[in-house]
């Protein structure tokens, strides 16, 4: 039996990027550990400023400091439906190292580096305070004072392909892991490849509670039977399996 990477977990810490990350990412696997008892937060590094949003009636966020405020919205239900216990905004008390002044991670943009946009990289969108450009002691700082805060006793984020390669979720991987050993917590990354060596965590039985949590991001996807509808047309099947392996 592979060993259970998550047995001794008792408040798991995660760290995405932008609201509807910890969702599309590891919505199942926060609602697997959830209904298993376990305490888990989310750590948002910033609040997805550069997001497109679909045509329709929240359009008109698009480019527009409203488009942040719905996207905390956003979260906030998300998180809910998935049982989350405690969460934060990176740079914002107490997710904020001591004796630093509060700081706006911003979404860094990207662009799509295919033609099936599937693999993103940097783009050329980034303002000054970009989470991307960011100093990797900072974030990892910021990441250490949540965690303590929680009194976390995992953290989990992404492997250095950041998912889909998105410079924010790579941005991200280092800092998270870092937070992890000055704390002397395990580090747990997701693999951004499902069929990789690690613990296979299958969470079927859990596809309404993600597509509940989904449903909450109206500004940036749409929920279609069991496909996730993104803002270019993109569908992608609603992930229910996922591979986590120790990376501390």
């Amino acid at each position: 039996m592979a060993e259970d990477l998550f047995a001794d977990a008792a408040r798991v810490l995660f760290v995405h990027a932008h609201p509807d990350d910890e969702t599309l990412a590891t919505g199942g696997l926060i609602a697997h550990l959830t209904s298993r008892g376990v305490e888990v937060a989310v750590l948002t590094a910033t609040r997805g400023e550069q997001g497109e949003v679909p045509p329709g009636p929240l359009a008109a966020l698009q480019g527009t400091p409203e488009l942040a405020v719905h996207r905390e919205g956003e979260l906030t239900r998300a998180c809910a439906a998935l049982g989350v216990t405690a969460r934060a905004f990176l740079g914002t008390p107490p997710a904020r190292a001591a004796g630093l002044n509060q700081r706006r991670y911003t979404d860094s943009g990207m662009r799509w580096l295919d033609d099936a946009e599937t693999v993103a990289g940097p783009g050329d969108s980034a303002t000054p305070d970009a989470l991307s450009l960011a100093a990797p002691g900072e974030i990892a700082a910021d990441i250490a004072a949540y965690a303590t805060h929680l009194g976390a006793t995992t953290i989990v984020s992404y492997d250095a392909h950041g998912g889909y390669g998105h410079p924010d979720h790579v941005a991200l991987h280092a800092p998270s892991r870092t937070a992890a050993s000055v704390l002397g917590v395990p580090f747990l990354e997701v693999a951004s490849v499902t069929d990789s060596p690690g613990q296979r965590i299958a969470t079927p039985e859990l596809l309404d509670q993600i597509k509940d949590a989904l449903s909450s991001y109206a500004s940036q996807l749409a929920v279609e039977g069991d496909e996730v509808v993104h803002v270019g047309g993109q569908r992608q099947p609603i992930q229910t399996e996922f591979t986590v392996r120790s990376a501390g």
